[in-house]
């Protein structure tokens, strides 16, 4: 199974300027290279089989008649291949001289695609020699490949027989550059790749302006973009060329050549992903951009994909950017909660502080909006509950915590309260069972919301977005509150968070921060053993660096259950086996579905980052939805 991965190489050959026998040996020997790892998109740049400087040779029949010859070599060439193959070639119909894009595979030309927008401007004048095309699509006899007319055309769209997910156009060079690029029509009639056959000079900053480009075409259309640029062997009369490959999908740069480089560039795209996040963003209706020709071509490879993913999605790679996010991710919270406050006229903010991660970033962001509004930080109640199972390290931590952050602090013992709760629904007090857990919860709750009607004040809520996706929060306990300001970080990024504000934070204050950040997770519901915390978030629901990596490919990704095993299986080969990953991997389908019922109805948050699971907001589920067919899909893994 493949999972929807296709392998797509951008290639750089080394050329010589108008020496098409040397050429065609040259993009053979890079087809027959990418051939070998397993590359079932190779795209070869702009004019490669002739060279893009060849200037006035381009009126020269000579130049013109080589240049069919060579494409006739490398389809027969391409015979034995298994890749779809882009190259360029000056091409000659009707009398009129045309820069295209020759589409290649297994033996044949599958069509013939001229560039669109003719630059004429700075150091380019390729009008001086190319035209631009019809709008029609037509067909031109090639006089080889059985004497069979190839279709001519800007909107020819190839589709793999084998992964209808796998759909490709062509554009070359300028035409990425122009406002209204062919590649904006070709995406919203179902190309998930378009490659781009270019020679673009190299000037000073012009690396990262094409960098950009690429990327941001990629987002903006939900495509793969797979850049080929000519390098060495083109003409330095006037210019250098850099051979700046570049490969991106939906906005994320997957791969990059060096520039002066000549060389092969390979990246692993995700169609089944673009044709999933398609079927969102594309719901609209779109004008019509001209006929489409869609062509079939079947590459027929079955390797397994090799590419790579991050262990923590919601967590940026570099330390500069986690800080960076963690600033902008508490001044987001801080902005939500400072609106909420104001039009909510309330005096106070009550946060219940329990010693651990959540509700650390809760206070933290709290105080943010409270600076934010001029408030008085002794307007922010922090409440500390201990009871059955608090050690004395959470509820210490929790009391340093509140007077680090000079907020008011009140200690509320509700064990007499639960107790007699128990003994009022005539529990035993003894068994630890869901009841006797959840009271505390409930209670901590309730003593929260008469405080806050009490002091003419407002609940703010803890809970973070892996605890909501598996339902690990007690209905109407910490379940609920008045704004939570948690609700769309995942507990990775949380941990991520505190602790670049430990970093920059001093004396008791951070002292206090990162003795929170090693406390292990727990809700503290059962008493502990030996003064230690004896319930382990963790050893109960499994590890949150895998529940968080389940959630960010399910509902960003939309990947499936048997996909996201075979990349979790990848990417945590070091820590956890394929049996461990399954196992939690099912608990998390099961939780995700059974738990719905508590996202259905849960308070008001700010959204931060691209995964929410408010019904307000980017999910909708509707809680007696059967989890079978998720389960069925990793049966026989």
């Amino acid at each position: 199974m493949k999972f929807g991965f296709v392998k797509a190489a951008a290639v750089t050959p080394k050329i010589n300027v108008a020496d098409v026998k040397f050429n065609t040996e040259s993009i053979k020997n890079c087809v027959k290279d990418a051939d070998k790892i397993g590359a079932e998109l190779i795209v070869f740049p702009e004019l490669c089989l002739t060279g893009y400087t060849c200037g006035d040779l381009f009126y020269s029949d000579v130049l013109i008649k080589a240049a069919v010859r060579g494409l006739k070599e490398i389809t027969e060439f391409s015979e034995n291949v298994k890749s779809l193959i882009f190259l360029g070639l000056p091409f000659k119909k009707d009398g009129r001289l045309y820069n295209v894009a020759a589409a290649v595979c297994r033996g044949r030309v599958l069509g013939l695609i001229p560039k669109t927008f003719i630059p004429n401007y700075n150091e380019f004048y390729e009008k001086r020699y190319f035209c631009k095309p019809e709008e029609d699509i037509t067909s031109v006899n090639l006089g080889f490949v059985g004497g069979e007319n190839v279709p001519f055309g800007k909107n020819l769209i190839f589709c793999d027989e084998m992964n209808t997910d796998f759909k490709v156009c062509a554009e070359i060079c300028e035409d990425l550059w122009t406002a209204s690029s062919p590649s904006i029509a070709h995406a919203e009639n179902g190309a998930t790749v378009i490659v781009n056959l270019s020679c673009s000079d190299e000037t000073v900053g012009k690396a990262e302006y094409r960098r950009n480009l690429i990327k941001t075409a990629s987002a903006r259309l939900s495509c793969g973009y797979v850049y080929a640029d000519a390098g060495e062997g083109e003409s330095t009369t006037d210019m250098v060329f850099a051979g700046h490959n570049v490969i991106a999908e939906n906005g994320e740069l997957l791969g990059e050549s060096k520039l002066f480089a000549n060389g092969i560039t390979v990246a692993e795209i995700d169609v089944s992903f673009l044709s999933y996040e398609r079927s969102k963003v594309f719901n609209y209706d779109r004008e019509k951009h001209g006929e489409y020709l869609a062509v079939a071509f079947n590459s027929d490879r079955v390797a397994l994909p090799e590419r790579k993913y991050r262990r923590t999605p919601f967590v940026p790679e570099n330390v500069s950017d986690v800080d960076s996010r963690a600033e902008l991710i508490i001044s987001m919270q801080a902005e939500g909660l400072k609106k909420r406050i104001a039009a909510s006229g309330v005096r106070t903010a009550l946060i219940g502080l329990s010693g651990g991660l959540d509700s650390t970033l809760a206070a933290i962001v709290t105080v943010t909006a409270f600076k934010k509004l001029g408030k008085d930080l002794k307007d922010i109640i922090a409440v500390t509950m201990p009871c059955f199972g608090t050690t004395s390290r959470t509820f210490d931590n929790s009391v340093k915590l509140a007077k680090a952050l000079g907020v008011t602090l009140k200690k509320i013992d509700i064990g007499r309260s639960v107790s007699r709760h128990l003994k009022d629904i005539g529990h035993d007090g003894k068994s630890t069972d869901a009841a006797y857990e959840n009271a505390q919860a409930r209670e901590r709750t309730q003593v929260l919301m008469d405080i806050a009607n009490k002091e003419n004040g407002l609940v703010v809520g803890t809970g973070d977005l892996s605890e909501l996706a598996l339902g690990w929060a007690t209905y109407n306990g910490d379940h609920m509150s008045m704004y939570g300001v948690n609700c769309s970080v995942p507990k990775t990024l949380v941990r991520h968070i505190v602790g670049s504000f430990a970093a920059k934070s001093r004396g008791k204050l951070k002292a206090v921060l990162y003795d929170i950040l090693d406390t292990p997770v727990s809700p503290e519901l059962l008493p502990p053993e030996q003064g230690e915390i004896s319930q382990k978030t963790e050893d109960i629901v499994g590890p949150y660096v895998l529940h968080d990596f389940f959630l960010y490919y399910t509902v960003r990704k939309g990947f499936s259950p048997s996909k996201i095993y075979y990349i979790a299986k990848k990417t945590f080969a070091d820590e956890f086996d394929g049996e461990t990953i399954l196992k939690w991997l099912k608990v998390f389908i099961r939780r995700f579905f059974s738990q719905q019922f508590k996202r259905s109805c849960v308070p008001d948050g700010v959204k931060v980052g691209s995964v929410t699971l408010s019904p307000r907001g980017d999910w909708r589920m509707p809680s007696d939805a059967c989890a079978k067919e998720w389960l069925k899909d990793i049966e026989n893994l």
